[in-house]
């Protein structure tokens, strides 16, 4: 139940506090805060390069299936697995007695080609002898039935003689018909035994083929796999579904991977077009690369290759450089930090991260000006050393607010206190040079070993 004195004892209180806050002679009015307090810097000015970062995949230069090209069982294995070999180095050899036989098999036909190339030109000669009986005996039967007409004119010999020289005649002249077509027979036997010896030839390559497939040697330097067949297995060989026996990739050097978006390649274009950075195409640029344990980025090589198109499902080009790896601490699969450069080399201003603010529309800074605050828009570029770059609202020169943003306001005065800003090196150059093509890592053509399988 409330007491019918309470609005009397609160009204009693409101003036007891007012006399006491006269007594104590206060100011009426609300007191100024004091100054704010902030650390400022001079922004950082250098040269730099602006490196562009990307995650490769690293991939080997040759990567071979080693596969059986002909049938038999395994007869012998002659590798450690998971160790480096040479190429020509023989890894496996096939049971080869079958191949052997092949081979003299096949001899042994070149040798009956031969033999019968040898009949054929004997039986030309025998030929051309017998035409020259024929031709002779043609020419005595036109001599002798010329010679009876003539005694017949003279009543010298009778007509039945005369019929009979003239059938020598066309005796003679079907025996010459003969020789001829065998001169013609002995000919075409004399081609077919050619075209045998050719055959017997072709025979005598494919099984001595044959037979040195069945040695299986490293078409590569690199890395070998483990054993997919043991011995005394029966092996497919041929181009249909031939058995895989193990793989090699090779190791130094080797390549990484990457792909880069629309926005990223159309830069690149760009500086290329205003002459500011050479297109990778054209050029070896550098890059460097960094693994996950590794800090900075201690490999360096250049750039290999630029797909000629976007991947329609990515939106994103495909490119690669390639990496010396004379340690062999770069594994194909691996995932690696690259960097590519991403501009000419240019003086630039850099600011930390923590001195830039946000809002809806822009980024910005504050700077101090006469003990005040002002507030100054800025476009940011990429890090660089751990600072960013500012590409446009800063010349370098002024005094950049880096600590207590939050507490302060434009056109707020302010006290100030000395900072510095650090770059931290990250072990990328300054400047760059495209790679010159005497330090090309690029295997030239003509030295590539096969790359199709065995």
């Amino acid at each position: 139940m409330n007491s019918p004195h309470h609005p009397f004892a609160a009204a009693i209180g409101l003036v007891f506090l007012a006399a006491i806050g006269c007594d104590r002679g206060g100011p009426s009015g609300p007191q100024e805060p004091p100054p704010v307090t902030v650390t400022v810097a001079q922004p950082v000015t250098k040269k730099i390069v602006e490196w562009d970062a990307y995650t490769g995949r690293l991939e080997p230069i040759d990567f071979v299936e080693v596969r059986a090209r002909v049938s038999g069982y395994l007869k012998s294995i002659h590798f450690d697995e998971g160790q480096m070999v040479n190429e020509g180095d023989v890894l496996f050899v096939i049971d080869s007695r079958p191949f052997e036989a092949d081979v003299r098999a096949a001899q042994a036909a070149m040798s009956q080609a031969k033999s019968q190339l040898q009949q054929a030109r004997a039986g030309l000669a025998e030929a051309k002898a017998q035409q020259l009986q024929t031709d002779a005996r043609v020419t005595l039967a036109n001599t002798r039935v010329q010679r009876t007409r003539a005694l017949v004119d003279r009543k010298a010999a009778s007509q039945e003689e005369l019929d009979q020289r003239e059938a020598e005649v066309l005796q003679a002249n079907a025996d010459a018909e003969a020789s001829r077509a065998g001169i013609s027979s002995a000919e075409a036997a004399i081609e077919t035994a050619n075209a045998a010896i050719e055959a017997a030839g072709a025979g005598i390559e494919v099984a001595e083929l044959n037979l040195t497939y069945s040695r299986i040697e490293s078409p590569v330097t690199g890395r070998i796999s483990r054993v997919f067949v043991t011995e005394g297995n029966l092996v497919s060989g041929g181009t249909t579904a031939p058995t895989l026996l193990t793989t090699i990739t090779s190791v130094d050097p080797i390549y990484c991977t990457f792909d880069a978006s629309e926005q990223q390649v159309l830069k690149y274009i760009r500086l290329a077009q205003t002459g500011e950075r050479k297109s990778s195409r054209d050029t070896k640029n550098p890059v460097y690369l960094g693994l996950v344990d590794e800090s900075g980025f201690p490999h360096q090589g250049h750039m290999d290759f630029v797909d000629n198109r976007f991947d329609p499902e990515t939106a994103s080009m495909r490119a690669r450089c390639i990496f010396p790896n004379d340690d062999q601490v770069l594994f194909p699969g691996m995932f690696a930090r690259i960097r590519i450069p991403g501009s000419a080399s240019q003086a630039a201003v850099l600011i930390p991260d923590s001195a830039v603010g946000t809002d809806q529309s822009s980024q910005f800074v504050y700077v101090v000006v006469n003990d005040k605050i002002e507030r100054r828009a800025i476009t940011l570029g990429p890090i660089v050393d751990g600072l960013r770059v500012v590409r446009d609202g800063l010349t370098g020169t002024e005094s950049l607010v880096i600590e207590g943003l939050l507490q302060a306001r434009p056109e707020m005065t302010v006290t100030t206190t000395k900072g510095t800003v650090v770059a931290v090196e990250d072990g990328l150059p300054d400047d760059y040079e495209p790679v010159p093509e005497n330090q090309w890592l690029s295997p030239a053509p003509d030295a590539l070993p096969p790359r199709n399988e065995i």
